[in-house]
């Protein structure tokens, strides 16, 4: 008779053995991360259920090649798995992108409740605005250099902007930034121009708190700058010394360092949950910031080295830890013997007199001490009591009277 299969043998047996990461996406194993980006936004865009509404083949294949790309997109998965294929990757712990324009209200409605309790939701751009945008179907605005434009983009929407830079200019370095003092959530996407005209989603950078705003900015200065992924780096946990040590692991270096000279397009894409994201957009030439680029050069450096040290000083730091632990319980449970051993002594030290023991005559003067009498008894006795007195009444006192003698 054939043994039984649990209920994971069976689950893992009825799932189609899953496809090589690269082969599904169509890049090669030495791919740069650029590669990959755009290798997986053109099948996601292929394959997205807003578009393949009633094909379900077509939904698989879009959670496939979603999975494939949290893999490849992630240095320490991807490292994983290229060592020990897809065994050697937290399943479990893969992050998943959201397109709010494809979710219900309810859907919605609950994932802006775990956002507002700090739970970390990553959201894409809408499929439709990235179909839009690869069609050329989409109205650029010019930015002038060193003009802050100020708008509202409505929900899962995005508003295009074009910067031209001349060589120079682009030699110097270009920051593109963005505000809202209203705190509203959206990102900042740069694309590239494909040569039939359309745009292909190339960065993209989410909106961050900063002080009384929320903001979100591109550096092209010609060195490696870096973005620090929030969503990755704070992911939910418990431990404090964790979320510590993890803090600098979403330090991700930009694909982009540097824009050749020419029509540059970027857009703001409103990531509110329900309403309308406000902001100001400006694009700036780096020249006149000579000193706060070398301060930003030395800084992201100096992270870097803290990223590193980090690791390291977590491996001490965890080994003390575990010291100070044992320590610590140690301390307790001596202190807790000790004070025990010092009562046995004070108790034995009182047992040496000539009487008895104090202790002993306690007892023994409890033991002829007369019992109590129980409260219904002592009611007994002094409705008893009170009773003999009521019979004794004011008018049986005998009183001793003369006899008056009759008036003359």
């Amino acid at each position: 008779m054939p043994a039984r299969r649990s209920k994971s043998e069976k689950r893992d047996a009825a799932q189609p053995p899953r496809r090589d990461p690269y082969d599904l996406l169509g890049v090669s194993r030495n791919s740069t991360d650029q590669e990959i980006k755009c290798a997986y936004r053109k099948m996601a865009l292929k394959y997205h259920p807003d578009k393949n509404a009633n094909d379900p083949k077509a939904a698989d294949m879009f959670k496939e090649v979603t999975f494939s790309y949290n893999i490849l997109s992630d240095p320490d998965k991807r490292q994983q798995y290229d060592s020990a294929g897809f065994d050697a990757v937290e399943l479990e712990s893969q992050d998943l992108e959201l397109d709010l324009s494809s979710l219900g209200a309810v859907n919605t409605m609950f994932a802006a409740i775990f956002s507002k309790l700090g739970v970390p939701i990553k959201t894409t751009v809408s499929a439709t605005v990235l179909e839009e945008a690869l069609n050329g179907a989409v109205t650029v605005h010019p930015l002038p250099l060193g003009q802050p434009i100020s708008k509202k983009v409505e929900k899962q929407c995005a508003h295009f902007y074009s910067i031209t830079i001349t060589e120079e200019e682009a030699r110097a370095g270009l920051v593109c930034r963005v505000q809202s003092p209203e705190k509203s959530k959206f990102k900042l996407l740069y694309f590239d121009q494909e040569e039939n005209g359309g745009l292909n989603l190339a960065l993209q950078e989410d909106s961050t708190k900063t002080g009384k705003v929320t903001s979100a900015g591109m550096f092209f200065l010609g060195f490696p700058v870096y973005r620090l992924d929030q969503a990755n780096s704070l992911a939910a946990t418990k431990d404090p010394d964790a979320t510590f040590f993890k803090k600098l692991d979403g330090f991700q270096q930009c694909e982009i360092t540097e824009l050749k000279p020419g029509m540059h397009v970027f857009a703001v894409y409103g990531d509110n949950f329900f309403k309308s994201a406000s902001y100001t957009i400006q694009a700036l030439c780096a020249a006149p910031f000579p000193e706060e680029t070398n301060q930003l050069r030395a800084v992201e450096s100096q992270i870097l080295t803290k990223r590193a040290e980090l690791s390291k000083f977590e491996s001490e730091y965890r080994e003390v830890l575990a010291q100070f632990t044992e320590m610590t319980n140690r301390y307790n449970q001596e202190m807790k013997e000790i004070d025990e051993l010092l009562k046995q002594r004070n108790d034995i030290h009182a047992l040496y007199t000539s009487g008895a023991p104090l202790h002993r005559i306690i007892s023994k003067s409890k033991s002829r001490a007369p019992p109590k009498e129980s409260k219904e008894e002592a009611k007994d006795k002094r409705g008893s009591r009170w009773d003999r007195v009521k019979k004794k009444k004011w008018y049986n006192i005998h009183l001793k009277v003369e006899k008056r003698k009759p008036c003359q």
